[in-house]
């Protein structure tokens, strides 16, 4: 295909999709005041979540293959490029200080490599091949799930990345906004389709494509992780206290759940080496450090199981 037969072919892709239009509720958004401007864009916010609310089902058959995957000794890997590769690589990269888990768990691969975090990198996502590479790099197996994400679901280097994953025997997700009837790739086990319709300044997806697929990966890992045992009640309890910040937090979600005093609290996470689970354990079921470990692992993690276990 020659330069210019490619250029017509992303052309015609383009005029049909949802984000690729205008938006009726913002044609004249450029001779509004700020007040006006702002009331626009908030209107067009508030039918975000709504659109999420309609893929729930689906997310959580997500859900599901992500929690069977960790628990079998799998990964979640996400897949993007720009807005949505930052968003994949932000979500990935909060979990190890949030829920505790081990670096490579979940993982976020941005079309152009770090340097796109903070600077686009044009042309990068432009190939099918570039993705494939990455999933070959990053030993992708039968064991991971691994999720694309792409407002306009048409991104060669998600797409690339999702076929040669299938291609490994890997679980598939895929997250975009545009409407699920025109969802066409095949080698994807779960699509996930918040359809927004048009942004409000025209294929501008880092806004309300965007903000759908920020609540779409949150509700992805916190319901997977409390699915692993990683929240007792509505806490997290294993986050690790890398900061400040975190050990005081540590000290508080303890004395939160316990009633304890901040010393005592203090006292509990120097027996437990400052791990969460063991100094609730310890405290809520009366034991010593030892004995809430052996707890620990029979109950698979859970707090809430550790404590009611017998003997």
């Amino acid at each position: 295909m020659s330069s210019a037969e490619e250029s017509k072919k992303i052309f015609e892709e383009l005029k049909g999709i949802t984000t690729e239009q205008r938006n009726p509720h913002s044609l004249d958004i450029d001779s509004k005041s700020t007040l006006e401007i702002l009331k626009i864009i908030n209107s067009e916010d508030k039918t975000v979540p709504l659109a999420v609310e309609k893929e729930i089902d689906y997310i959580a058959q997500a859900v599901e293959l992500i929690v069977h995957a960790i628990k079998n000794g799998g990964r979640l890997l996400y897949f993007g490029a720009g807005t949505s590769g930052r968003l994949g690589v932000v979500d990935a990269s909060e979990c190890p200080p949030t829920f505790g888990t081990p670096f490579g768990l979940i993982e976020g691969y941005i079309a152009g490599g770090k340097e796109a975090m903070f600077r686009a990198q044009e042309g990068a996502e432009d190939y099918e091949e570039n993705g494939a590479k990455e999933i070959i790099a990053a030993k992708v197996t039968k064991k991971d799930v691994v999720c694309g994400i792409a407002a306009s679901r048409r991104t060669p280097y998600v797409v690339g990345a999702v076929r040669k994953a299938k291609e490994l025997g890997a679980k598939t997700l895929f997250i975009t906004t545009n409407p699920r009837q025109n969802f066409n790739i095949k080698e994807v086990d779960i699509a996930i389709c918040p359809y927004v319709g048009p942004e409000v300044i025209m294929g501008s997806t880092r806004m309300k494509s965007g903000t759908a697929q920020k609540l779409v990966l949150n509700m992805l890992t916190t319901t997977a992780m409390i699915r692993l045992g990683k929240v007792y009640e509505n806490m997290m309890i294993d986050l690790q206290m890398t900061n400040k910040k975190l050990v005081e937090r540590s000290k508080k979600i303890v004395m939160t759940i316990t009633g304890i005093s901040y010393e005592v609290a203090e006292d509990y996470l120097k027996k437990a080496n400052g791990h969460v689970k063991t100094a609730l354990v310890m405290i809520k079921a009366g034991v010593d450090t030892e004995e809430a470990k052996r707890r620990l692992e029979k109950a698979e993690g859970f707090v809430r199981k550790a404590i009611e276990l017998k003997g």
